[in-house]
C-alpha cells in the first residue's frame, strides 16, 4: 500500500494511542501501526490513556469500546477536549449499532468490531470526511463473526457453559459443541 505509506509519512502528527485491554491485540496492532509509519502509545485502562493524554494529546487514536474500568467513549471525549482535530477510530468486540452511533456522536470517525486488520485501522484513520472507507478486503465470515461473539460472551461469563448458553438464548449442549470446534474462516 504505498500510496497510504506515502500519506503516512506525509502528516506532520503521527503520534497515535493505542488503547486496549487485550494484551495480544494491543502488541500486535501497536506494532503494525509502527510498522506503516506512526509514533505509538499504548495504554491498557481508560485511567492510563487519561493520564497520557495529559502530557500529550495524539494526532491518532484507537481506542477500545469496553475495558476493565470503563468506556472507551471516556477517552474518545477525553482526547477531543485536548485535541479537537485528533481522528480517532473505536474497536469494539460487539458491532451493536447502538454502540457504533454512540461512538461516532462522541467523536470517534469510525468504529470498527475486532478482530480488525491493521490495513482496516489505518483507511479509516486516513479516510478523509467526503471519503467513506473502503469495505475491508478480506471481511470476516458470519460464521466467524457469529463464533466470535460466543466466544466474547463465554469470557464475560468466566467461561461459564450454562450462564453463556442463557445470555445467548441458546442450548447449554449446542453450545458446548460450538466451543468444542476450531474457529471457522
Amino acid at each position: 500500500m504505498p500510496e497510504i505509506d506515502a500519506r503516512i509519512a506525509a502528516l506532520p502528527d503521527k503520534s497515535l494511542l493505542l488503547l486496549d485491554d487485550d494484551q495480544a491485540l494491543r502488541t500486535r496492532m501497536g506494532r503494525a501501526l509502527e510498522a506503516r509509519g506512526f509514533e505509538v502509545t499504548t495504554a491498557e485502562s481508560v485511567a492510563e490513556a487519561t493520564r497520557l493524554l495529559r502530557d500529550k494529546a495524539p494526532a491518532f487514536a484507537v481506542l477500545d469500546m469496553r475495558l476493565e474500568d470503563g468506556n472507551g467513549l471516556k477517552v474518545v471525549e477525553a482526547v477531543r477536549d485536548r485535541r479537537a482535530d485528533a481522528r480517532i477510530v473505536m474497536l469494539t468486540g460487539y458491532g451493536a449499532i447502538a454502540t457504533a452511533v454512540a461512538a461516532v456522536k462522541a467523536g470517534a470517525v469510525d468504529y470498527l468490531s475486532k478482530p480488525a486488520d491493521a490495513d482496516d485501522v489505518v483507511k479509516a484513520l486516513l479516510a478523509t470526511a467526503d471519503e467513506a472507507p473502503e469495505p475491508p478486503d478480506n471481511p470476516m465470515s458470519a460464521d466467524r463473526v457469529r463464533w466470535e461473539h460466543i466466544q466474547r460472551v463465554y469470557e464475560l461469563c468466566d467461561h461459564n457453559v450454562s450462564e453463556t448458553a442463557r445470555r445467548l438464548g441458546m442450548h447449554r449442549r449446542t453450545l458446548q459443541r460450538i466451543l468444542a470446534k476450531r474457529a471457522p474462516r
